[in-house]
């Protein structure tokens, strides 16, 4: 999330031509991209004024009512799973924030890593982590495959990105959006995939072929006042053969989570997601981040409309970004769930460093 500088003067910016541009496809621009279902237009600096002052009137956000919830990961078990090839158990840990250890296919996944103190581009200043990692970089297995869902501190962050691709027996794979490949090169790291909306990755896995695939979300791009919407953003399908999961990244509401189910359904022999990974926090007020980030009503819509036979809410508790409290979206999971007529185990949360164990894909599941 960058929700913090406004729009820059058009004319005081020189923006260079999109060099991935497809006049064919709807979400290319000449200068950059866009959302499917209704462009992202920047908030303008009396916009985020009005944000920054009447959250200060109001004191928010509101400090949490109760602790977030914090368990020490079980490394034992994590350890000896990544070891276990073809034997592996589907898995993912919360290890806060956006960033999930996903164990599938044979593979250590892991998705936006943050292990910094601040997400922001320095560490003396910027939004500060409310809790440590459930698992330190040096208490990570080996880790196989990152998906970067968009180039925001909160969810790019250079100095994870730089100790995971000098890791014990050589860098992950790391598959970004299109436009994000020029950044890793210029942090070190070549082992990357860049991918545009609906593109595939195909990996070969102890468990078989694992196909990475770019999904389309509602968001938008920046990491500075002159390159907005200059690369893409989204979110991913690792499709393996005993797990599906999807990963939204950031993302508003729109009509692209029905559209990946009906592209996917097929695919998927209509088995659908296994395992969602939605945001459920960091969307007050509505009006400044309906168009960005979804809150919990529209997260449980996203579930449903993925059809996921589970889903599991990230981007909440960890990083203080917007004026809920940080305890609040797991409340307001528990309402929105009932009222959608949902059990507990189909859209739950975890503690910041538990793991929970997920059944094999139909088809994987021996006769």
């Amino acid at each position: 999330m960058a929700t913090f500088s406004p729009s820059p003067d058009a004319a005081t910016v020189s923006r260079p031509k999109n060099r991935y541009y497809d006049p064919s496809k709807s979400h290319h621009r000449p200068d950059g991209f866009q959302n499917n279902h209704g462009d992202f237009k920047p908030k303008s600096l009396a916009e985020v004024l009005r944000w920054r002052m009447n959250a200060s009137r109001h004191s928010l956000p509101p400090p949490p009512r109760e602790p977030i919830p914090r368990t020490k990961a079980d490394l034992g078990f994590l350890h000896a799973n990544a070891k276990a090839g073809l034997g592996m158990q589907p898995t993912v840990t919360w290890i806060g924030h956006a960033t999930v250890l996903a164990q599938l296919g044979g593979l250590n996944v892991l998705t936006d890593p943050i292990f910094s103190e601040r997400a922001s581009p320095v560490q003396f200043a910027g939004p500060k982590r409310h809790h440590p990692p459930g698992i330190a970089l040096s208490e990570l297995p080996r880790i196989d495959l990152v998906v970067a869902s968009h180039n925001h501190y909160d969810h790019l962050d250079e100095a994870s990105i730089r100790h995971l691709n000098g890791q014990d027996g050589g860098p992950p794979l790391f598959v970004v959006p299109l436009g994000l490949a020029d950044w890793l090169r210029s942090k070190g790291v070549s082992h990357a995939v860049e991918l545009d909306w609906w593109d595939s990755h195909t990996i070969d896995a102890p468990a078989g072929t694992v196909e990475v695939m770019q999904l389309p979300s509602r968001h938008w791009s920046s990491r500075s006042l002159s390159d907005r919407m200059q690369t893409l953003w989204g979110g991913f399908a690792v499709m393996a053969p005993d797990c599906h999961l999807f990963y939204a990244g950031d993302t508003g509401y729109s009509r692209d989570f029905t559209d990946i189910r009906e592209r996917l359904k097929h695919r998927q022999a209509d088995h659908g997601f296994d395992i969602a990974l939605l945001p459920i926090g960091a969307y007050e007020p509505r009006w400044f981040m309906a168009d960005q980030h979804v809150n919990v009503n529209e997260a449980v819509k996203i579930h449903q409309d993925l059809g996921a036979k589970r889903s599991l809410g990230v981007h909440w508790g960890t990083f203080e970004l917007t004026d809920e409290a940080l305890d609040e979206p797991p409340r307001q999971l528990t309402t929105e769930r009932s009222a959608a007529g949902l059990a507990e185990e189909d859209f739950f949360v975890l503690a910041i460093g538990e793991t929970r164990r997920l059944p094999l894909r139909p088809s994987a599941v021996p006769c």
